[in-house]
């Protein structure tokens, strides 16, 4: 062998071994992956004096990171099937190439890391120096850069992911505070609730505020469109502008349109909420009421027959001004129960798709009226597990029970 060609080929072994240790230091400096890739674009440009590259990446999918010299742009070119087959380092013209623009290049070199494939580099070599490229140099380059944007970007998902947790966890703490701590059980109301959010966090709500100078109090139930964090936070907003308005208010009609303006600018009109308020007057014995597009609660009069609550609007944060509204009123209210739910009750589903539904559940309420609420609300549980059988519940599940004893003695 020629001394010249001997010569060219250690000086070129030193520029790979001084390639790869400027890699590895870039590497272990910790540079953004946008640096990464500039300098391995440099070091193959400056010391393999290579014509043209272009280097795809596996992400989502496959993304041109890397290119210079080419014709062609390959951000916008996605990868072929015949390329994505090739296994090892490959003279392009060896290819049936269903893109031809890779044409351009005289090879490609997969990339693989532990067999996994990381991404596709092509070449084209400026012919006095083409016997002296190694594919396996590039492949070992290539393999480090790309190792450690991978790492890099695992390690990012790793912090957002606990950032995110850290959030829901605080989320799921500022929920629990919107729902009452302590729910009435007297010889004159009773009130059970049950709540489980589909995810971590909720977007239902459900509440009890009494008015002792009124001697009366407030029951209601809502649901926000959505789910997780943002329906939650939305939710705390609805409870905080709710618990001041009601106390205030003349009637139901003034806490819904209050309630109906805030959403409106805090939600921007993007989410509504369906809402149930109603206000019960122990001297009246007059139940006032107003749907908002909700689920029609199930009021038993001192018998198991239903009357369902549908008088009032529609959903909440659609509109501003609602359209219209009407007030619901039930007279002569003595002992009475009234069960408020969400619709991830009658939208659980068995293993046909077939919905549990409101005729199920009032039925359910007139075969087990006066029996306690304990009980009642257990019963209720089991049903729905017996029915849904191996189905998820696919949104979050709250319901409420309320039985009021105002009879005369």
């Amino acid at each position: 062998m020629p001394q010249r060609s001997l010569q060219n080929r250690f000086d070129q072994k030193e520029l790979e071994v001084n390639a790869l240790l400027e890699i590895t230091q870039a590497v272990n400096n910790n540079l953004p992956e946008e640096d990464l890739y500039k300098i391995y674009e440099f070091t193959l440009r400056a010391n393999l004096r290579l014509d043209k590259l272009t280097l795809y990446v596996l992400e989502e999918d496959w993304e041109c990171k890397v290119q210079f010299g080419t014709k062609k742009d390959f951000t916008q070119v996605s990868l072929g099937q015949s390329c994505l087959q090739v296994s090892e380092a490959t003279e392009i013209s060896k290819l049936d190439l269903d893109v031809p623009c890779f044409s351009e290049f005289d090879i490609i070199i997969p990339v693989k890391h532990k067999d996994r494939l990381l991404a596709f580099v092509f070449l084209k070599v400026k012919s006095e120096i083409e016997d002296l490229i190694d594919t396996t140099f590039i492949q070992a380059l290539s393999n480090i850069i790309l190792v450690a944007i991978e790492n890099k970007r695992l390690a990012r998902k790793q912090l957002e992911q606990q950032a995110l947790q850290r959030d829901i966890e605080i989320a799921s703490d500022v929920q629990n505070f919107l729902f009452p701590k302590d729910l009435p059980r007297t010889d004159k109301i009773e009130i059970k609730a049950f709540y489980q959010p589909c995810q971590t966090v909720g977007g239902d709500y459900y509440d009890y505020i009494t008015l002792e100078d009124q001697n009366q109090f407030v029951v209601c139930i809502a649901d926000v469109s959505g789910k997780g964090v943002p329906a939650a936070i939305l939710m705390s907003n609805f409870q905080a502008v709710l618990r001041t308005v009601s106390r205030t208010a003349k009637n139901p009609k003034e806490v819904v349109t209050e309630l109906n303006y805030q959403l409106s600018r805090n939600a921007n009109r993007e989410n509504f909420i369906t809402f149930f308020l109603a206000v019960y007057d122990y001297d009246t014995k007059d139940l006032r009421y107003i749907n908002a597009g909700h689920n029609p609660p199930m009021l038993m009069n001192g018998s198991a027959e239903v009357q369902r609550l549908t008088v009032g609007t529609t959903v909440l944060g659609a509109f501003e001004p609602l359209p219209f509204m009407e007030m619901g009123t039930v007279s002569g209210l003595e002992d009475f129960s009234l069960f408020l739910f969400t619709d991830g009750l009658t939208e659980t589903f068995d293993d046909k798709e077939e919905e549990f539904g409101a005729e199920r559940l009032q039925a359910f309420l007139e075969s087990n009226h006066g029996r306690p609420l304990d009980d009642v609300h257990n019963d209720l549980l089991k049903a729905l597990d017996d029915y849904r059988k191996s189905q998820p519940f696919s949104d979050d599940l709250t319901f409420l029970s309320c039985r009021v004893k105002n009879g005369t003695a």
